[in-house]
């Protein structure tokens, strides 16, 4: 999704999101299980340490993210777990990627392929969208929570490289490399984010409107549903009145 987008969906699921704490604790052990591969001291690994950033802003307790650490160094024994990245488009063809976490790719791939065709979509091949989107550091917050100003300040010095208006939120977008700066500084200025992520971001947008909008919408929805999606990134645009109307 793009930022604005994305944020009225954030806005409008928190509660349901809340409801769903197993869920997302699953995908977040999943995630510090695969970064741990590359070593289980958060810090010499900064994916490790964005991972358990995240586990703790949902307070994971803290024996989960320890055992989930050690299933990635194989301290302990948990499972293959593949992470793999499908393209796709969506209604009114918007590019579609998903981000998923298995241990049986055959069964993930199939059943993924099913999600986009049976909602307007269909999948594409290894690089077919890819190329749209850049791997950034996303933050939102409340536009409540600080003047432009303020935010400007703080996070332009942290290493941030852009501060975008969304008529509600705050959208902040550094390299990955800045993603815990920027994060920091914001905590020592006592602002709370919404949303904190290494996302794909799109380099531009498209908009949709009436029908391809709520279908696009039901195609992220059921996405985001299934066990093995950790993130759902689109290039498209949808004006906020759609969203609530499919909620």
């Amino acid at each position: 999704m793009s930022g604005h987008s994305k944020w009225a969906t954030i806005k409008h699921k928190k509660a349901a999101l809340d409801a769903k704490r197993g869920k997302i604790f699953t995908r977040l052990i999943k995630e510090i299980m695969i970064a741990a591969r590359t070593g289980g001291d958060p810090e010499s690994n900064a994916r490790l340490r964005t991972a358990i950033t995240a586990a703790k802003a949902v307070s994971m307790p803290a024996d989960n993210i320890k055992r989930a650490i050690m299933r990635g160094t194989g301290e302990i024994e948990g499972g293959q777990i593949d992470e793999i990245q499908y393209e796709g488009y969506g209604p009114g063809g918007a590019a579609v990627l998903v981000g998923v976490a298995t241990d049986n790719k055959n069964r993930t791939v199939s059943e993924i392929r099913h999600l986009f065709s049976k909602n307007g979509g269909n999948m594409g091949e290894v690089g077919s969208v890819s190329w749209m989107f850049e791997r950034k550091s996303q933050i939102f917050i409340d536009s409540g929570s600080a003047t432009e100003d303020q935010l400007m300040g703080i996070v332009l010095d942290a290493g941030a490289d852009d501060l975008r208006d969304h008529g509600g939120a705050w959208e902040i977008l550094s390299a990955p490399e800045a993603h815990e700066a920027v994060l920091q500084a914001l905590e020592k200025a006592g602002i709370q984010t919404e949303s904190a992520e290494i996302a794909m971001v799109p380099k531009n947008t498209i908009k949709l409107e009436g029908k391809n909008a709520q279908a696009m919408l039901r195609l992220y929805d059921a996405l985001e549903e299934h066990d093995d999606v950790q993130n759902v990134y689109g290039n498209y645009e949808v004006d906020e009145a759609e969203v609530e109307a499919l909620a």
